[in-house]
């Protein structure tokens, strides 16, 4: 079925239930970024496959909106579709709610999955549509009468991360949450997301590609944990150890069950971004205690001593495997007919040895030429670029390790770069030293930090549409918050221990693309009169590309940053590499 087949299906199924418009998330009841296969309706709607978006069909339209990561790719996945792409920021640009509402009179119907659909987004989209007099309906997801051949739900088993890894046991992370449920006068906490989960419970799964949760929800009292997961996912070790600690194991679907026999004389926290419409309005209007952020949520962005050396360990991995493809690269790129494909692969091959690798932490963007300026493009087995002729290799790869998760971006050129990609490289670079150098007071957050990185940038009118910084989890997802750096105004402060990407970039459509993503970890800096001040250390292993440095552009205080980096990223590394790999990272962390 093609994709304008699937689109006029689903309005057959939408004049059956009386709805002039539908929309769909593609996200799942978790309000997950990546979701498992079963949940992947957006793409299988749109045939979009980025990570961010929104599909609107009405009776005669239909459109997609997300951000400027995917502007370029869905520009050409949406190719003859029928479906408009709208690219949400640019000027002139409608919202879908106002496109929307545009779209329908006065007395229409709009659908969304109640199963799909955040409270927050829910309750805000109602709002609007009602100023309107239209109304904004929750239904079954109607996705599954037009996917004939959906894939099943996973029902992969979990596993459990020893104390080793985690630092933490289950029962004092469980003890942690029951705290500040104390001090907010809290009776119950419903955790939907994925990775509250698995970071509460000290257990792993796979039912998500490349981030290792399993499918649940649960309960926190004051007296029990009740944990929704089916059931043939858990052995009966683990059954046995998290009875132990206090909790009980439900099915997965009596979520709703035990929400709807919650007393209006109960409190239950949740945050109002992870929580599905549906489950919202099931709990009762008095019980209601909304949240932006999780307890877990916040508990797990500071990482405790033995979290945070694990990360470091596991870049230093990272920092290995990626050496040995480098200088693979190196000398097999002028030798035999290389795709980008090809590069991917090898990249996994190499973190496949290093101790602990349980997979990549996302799909590997190994971009040549023109494909590095599409941010989020990967290779596949039957779609891949040769790597011929010059160009510059972007490589955006990560690795999920038991004792870490790892997320690293360089651009290796291929050929004599010229000297717009030095340029450009340089100011990327100048940016991301900005970051990685800053001393702030403490409470700052991410947003107050972004210009940093973009200055040297903006100074030669140029700029970037991503943000600059993502958290990152402990053998958890490759994004984490609620911390971040980027233009939008999230006031969540950054605090010691919690760890961050740092990675400007410059991209140029249809020539290149230019990004440098180390991962870098919130330190205690001083203390003045003034207060204490903050900063970051970067715990990322691997040099910075030297054939695309321009000295000159550098100041010394950038150069001597630049150096000692590279002292360290030697140092730490040549000690796990052959002779021969030693004397190609001794050639690229040389002094400039």
């Amino acid at each position: 079925m093609q994709i304008r087949d699937r689109i006029t299906a689903l309005r057959n199924e939408m004049n059956a239930q009386g709805l002039g418009a539908y929309i769909i998330t593609g996200t799942d009841p978790h309000m997950s970024e990546t979701v498992a296969a079963y949940w992947r309706s957006r793409e299988f709607i749109s045939g979009f496959t980025g990570s961010a978006g929104t599909v609107v069909v009405t009776a005669d339209n239909a459109g997609l909106w997300t951000d400027s990561r995917y502007f370029i790719q869905a520009e050409k996945q949406l190719a003859g579709t029928g479906i408009e792409l709208f690219r949400q920021g640019m000027p002139d640009v409608p919202e879908f709610q106002a496109w929307l509402a545009g779209q329908l009179e006065a007395g229409g119907n709009v659908g969304v999955g109640g199963l799909e659909v955040s409270a927050d987004a829910y309750k805000k989209l109602k709002k609007f549509l009602s100023e309107r007099s239209i109304k904004l309906v929750l239904t079954q997801d109607l996705i599954s009468t037009v996917w004939t051949d959906r894939p099943p739900i996973p029902t992969d088993p979990v596993f459990a991360i020893e104390e080793l890894y985690t630092g933490s046991s289950r029962k004092e992370k469980i003890e942690k949450v029951r705290r500040e449920m104390k001090d907010g006068g809290i009776d119950l906490v419903l955790l939907s997301a994925l990775d509250d989960n698995a970071w509460l419970l000290n257990l792993r799964g796979s039912d998500v590609v490349h981030t290792p949760v399993f499918l649940s929800h649960a309960l926190v009292g004051m007296n029990d944990v009740r944990l929704f997961i089916d059931a043939a996912k858990v052995s009966g070790d683990i059954r046995r150890q998290l009875v132990d600690d206090g909790v009980t194991l439900l099915p997965y679907t009596d979520i709703d069950n035990h929400l709807s026999e919650v007393k209006e004389t109960q409190s239950v926290a949740f945050a109002s971004d992870k929580i599905c419409a549906l489950y919202h309005y099931i709990i009762p209007g008095k019980s209601r205690r909304p949240a932006k952020v999780s307890i877990p949520t916040r508990l797990k962005a500071v990482k405790n001593e033995v979290e945070l050396a694990g990360i470091r360990n596991a870049l230093a991995k990272d920092g290995v495997a990626l050496t040995r493809f480098f200088y693979w690269f190196d000398s097999a790129a002028g030798d035999q007919p290389l795709t980008e494909w090809a590069v991917a692969e090898k990249i996994r091959y190499y973190r496949s040895l290093q101790e602990g690798f349980r997979g990549d932490s996302f799909h590997t963007g190994a971009s040549f030429k023109e494909n590095g300026a599409v941010i989020h493009y990967y290779p596949t087995a039957t779609m891949s670029k040769r790597i011929e002729g010059r160009g510059l290799l972007l490589s955006d790869s990560g690795g999920q390790y038991l004792d870490g998760t790892t997320d690293i971006t360089r651009v290796f050129p291929v050929g004599p770069p010229e000297p717009a990609e030095i340029r450009d490289y340089t100011l990327v670079l100048k940016g991301h030293i900005a970051l990685a150098t800053a001393v702030f007071p403490e409470g700052t957050s991410g947003a107050q930090l972004d210009a940093l990185a973009r200055k040297p940038l903006w100074d030669q009118h140029k700029n970037y549409l991503h943000g600059t910084g993502h958290g990152i989890g402990h053998f958890l997802g490759v994004h984490e918050g609620p911390h971040s750096i980027s233009p939008l105004p999230r006031k969540e402060p950054l605090k010691p221990g919690m760890v961050i990407t740092n990675e400007p970039g410059i991209y140029r459509e249809g020539k290149y693309g230019i990004r440098i993503e180390n991962i870098i970890v919130t330190v205690s800096r001083t203390e003045s009169e003034f207060g204490k001040f903050l900063g970051f250390d970067t715990i990322t292993l691997f040099p910075m590309e030297r054939e695309l440095i321009d000295p000159a552009l550098l100041s010394p205080q950038e150069i001597q940053w630049l150096n000692d980096y590279h002292t360290t990223v030697y140092d730490r590394l040549s000690p796990h590499l052959d002779q021969d790999e030693k004397a190609f990272l001794k050639k690229k962390t040389g002094p400039i």
